[in-house]
């Protein structure tokens, strides 16, 4: 039971929001074909997949148990924390999983591995909490991008392009903050502040629809076929505040979403790396 529970509150449809930047990193910092089977990114891989979102999620949950009390989407969708003695537990094992990777990886995939901690933690924990103040929530959400970086820098013992950093920042910022328009009326219910709080739902639209666009003309700065696959963030943005459709269904499709970009963006990197 014990299991299961930890294996639902690490919401499995979002396994690969963690997970896929890894592959996604590597293919690109690979020079050989091969070097995708190493041990440092098998290990990466396999952490950012279960155990990292046991971490993230098992932090956002104990401090969010009481606001969550209202929140719809833990009926159905998510599992609802109400003080098992096994999260805490589970997240601080998850939490110094990563510290036996560091023989592993070069030392610049290092800070890389650190800001994912360090993020996910103050992202819902005090006295930080980045997640009630504006702004800071959204751009803290580069969380998502760290593992990416790391894998990147495992396979090419360097630091991934600063525009691919500035990139795949802002894709995170505005997944993050489209994520958070379902929760406005909750959220402002509790007393709690967001940057989608903050702006209605209306800009917060705006802001999406800027930092995707944004992202796509970093990506589109390496390959203009990379940027035109971004673009599908902003006009599918627009769709759902143009039109009658339900931004708390649209919300749920979006690892759908997500895993196809990710997949093509990965297949593309992995095309890079097998031609001649």
């Amino acid at each position: 039971m014990t299991v299961r529970y930890l294996l639902a509150l690490s919401r499995p449809r979002f396994w690969l929001y963690l997970a896929g930047p890894v592959l996604v990193g590597a293919v690109f910092g690979a020079d050989r074909p091969e070097e995708l089977l190493s041990a440092s990114l098998l290990a990466l891989f396999v952490y950012f997949l279960v155990p990292a979102n046991v971490f993230l999620y098992g932090i956002n949950d104990v401090y969010d148990r009481e606001i969550d009390r209202e929140n719809p989407k833990k009926e159905d969708r998510e599992a609802r924390f109400e003080g098992q003695r096994a999260v805490p537990i589970a997240v601080t094992v998850c939490a110094v999983v990563p510290l036996t990777f560091f023989p592993l990886l070069p030392a610049g995939a290092w800070p890389w591995l650190a800001a994912f901690l360090l993020l996910g933690a103050a992202y819902s924990a005090p006295p930080a909490r980045f997640k009630t103040t504006p702004l800071l929530d959204s751009v803290s959400n580069g969380l998502y991008f760290t593992p990416g970086a790391a894998a990147y820098v495992a396979l090419a013992g360097s630091q991934p392009p600063v525009l691919a950093i500035a990139g795949g920042w802002l894709w995170t910022m505005g997944m993050h903050t489209f994520s958070a328009i379902p929760d406005i009326e909750p959220d402002r219910a509790a007393g709690i502040e967001t940057t989608a709080t903050l702006l209605g739902e209306s800009r917060t639209y705006a802001y999406c629809v800027a930092c995707w666009t944004l992202a796509a003309l970093c990506f589109g700065a390496f390959d203009a076929r990379l940027g035109a696959l971004f673009l599908v963030y902003p006009v599918f943005t627009l769709a759902v505040a143009l039109t009658d459709l339900d931004v708390s269904r649209a919300y749920w499709w979006f690892p759908a979403l997500n895993t196809v970009v990710g997949a093509l963006f990965t297949v593309g990197g992995l095309w890079l790396l097998v031609s001649p």
